[in-house]
């Protein structure tokens, strides 16, 4: 009687036991880990530091030498007290440049670019600005509103603050960012009161 030798299983009735890593799946792990990774720092980061938003607003204006040329041009000198707040306790700012625009309906009247300056943690600091406009050709529905509103005693105005701004925690410090600041409206009253109603912004990083 014949015995039966056991046939060999070919390879492709052995199953692998486990699957085979490609390079694209090993990329795709490496990728998660490292938003995993990101997305902790951030949440450490907040809960460490806890960022509050800063906030802007304009505490006095006031405008000297007015005058409308019978060609409408303007002269004027706009001063501005803008107050910058900074209630973070862990977070400080540098303001390595800074520009403050006075625009009335659409058009730019004065311009003006305090210095540079550091704000400490917990810090309002303010600036005392003066844009002044000389020999400025006006819109004609700009004149005409400006001499309207001043015939009225007041004029609306918008103030606009924009600063490239570091930010600095504990030694390390931040790319630049862009500030924006829009304060409207800013109304000045002639003759000045002797209390101005304070203006806040909508402040923009």
């Amino acid at each position: 009687m014949q015995r039966k030798l056991p046939t060999s299983s070919s390879p492709t009735s052995i199953q692998a036991s486990g699957r085979r890593i490609t390079p694209f799946r090993c990329f795709a792990i490496t990728v998660l880990s490292l938003i995993v990774v990101a997305g902790l720092i951030v949440l450490i980061f907040y809960l460490v530091v806890r960022p509050v938003p800063f906030t802007y607003s304009v505490d006095d204006a006031r405008i000297h030498d007015y005058n409308i040329s019978s060609s409408d041009e303007l002269n004027a000198t706009f001063d501005l007290a803008l107050v910058s707040d900074n209630p973070n306790r862990h977070v400080s700012v540098y303001y390595d440049s800074i520009a403050v625009a006075v625009w009335y309906d659409g058009q730019m009247l004065a311009f003006a670019e305090p210095p540079s300056f550091y704000q400490p943690k917990m810090n309002a600091t303010r600036l005392v600005v003066l844009a002044a406009a000389r020999g400025l050709p006006l819109l004609g529905a700009v004149a005409e509103g400006i001499k309207r509103d001043r015939s009225a005693g007041e004029v609306g105005l918008e103030v606009r603050v924009r600063a490239w701004v570091r930010f600095k925690v504990g030694v390390a410090k931040t790319r630049h960012y862009k500030l924006r600041a829009y304060c409207s409206p800013v109304v000045v009253r002639f003759p000045a009161p002797a209390v101005f109603q304070r203006t806040y912004c909508d402040v923009d990083v």
